[in-house]
């Protein structure tokens, strides 16, 4: 019995969650209540309070799934049998595309719904971002040892890191600033030149 009611409670968390989601992906910035998603749901506000006794728990959840999502699929890049520019180049199409899939869960990404927010919530965000330039610079330096960028040229791996990550964090803003409308994989192609200089191709 015990069992039952803990999956239904763990079931009804995931249906909460995934409301709030929706209600972020909406362009024109819907108001998030608990009063709002009782509604979406069509339960009682106390029915969401006793899974999530406020907001910040609710976002915190999502952040936790956005962190764990991301890391299961970085590491199953870091593990394939590419060359280490390819897997560069793959998480940066991992993080951009994850964004135009879950465009909600970009809003968190950069901030923009925390606002308000508990400032815990921004910090785990920066964390989380923290953890995904460590990421790049660690694929950078493996890159170096490989000999696949250019020993001529001087390559400060720390900030080449950081440009990365500025890249896809100002590709993420641009995506939640314009409604969802500007693309964050558009003109890929044309960019990864500039991105990653031929040392790195």
């Amino acid at each position: 019995m015990e069992s039952s009611a803990s999956e239904k409670l763990s079931e009804k968390k995931d249906q909460i969650l995934q409301a709030l989601a929706e209600m972020l992906e909406h362009p024109q910035r819907l108001k998030i209540t608990t009063a709002a998603l009782a509604k979406k749901l069509g339960i009682s506000q106390s029915s969401v309070y006793r899974c999530f006794p406020n907001k910040s728990q609710m976002f915190e959840a999502l952040i936790e799934f956005i962190e764990k999502t991301l890391f299961v699929l970085i590491n199953k890049i870091l593990q394939e049998e590419h060359s280490a520019t390819q897997k560069i180049e793959n998480l940066l199409l991992l993080l951009l595309g994850f964004s135009r899939k879950n465009p909600g869960m970009t809003r968190i990404l950069v901030n923009d719904v925390l606002i308000n927010e508990n400032e815990h919530l921004q910090l785990r965000v920066n964390q989380l971002h923290d953890r995904l330039e460590a990421t790049l610079k660690q694929a950078l330096r493996f890159a170096a040892s490989e000999g696949q960028i250019n020993r001529n040229v001087n390559v400060n791996v720390t900030a080449r890191a950081n440009l990365l990550l500025c890249f896809v964090i100002g590709r993420w803003y641009q995506f939640v600033k314009s409604e969802f409308e500007r693309d964050p994989l558009a003109d890929w192609e044309v960019q990864r030149l500039t991105l990653l200089p031929s040392e790195l191709l």
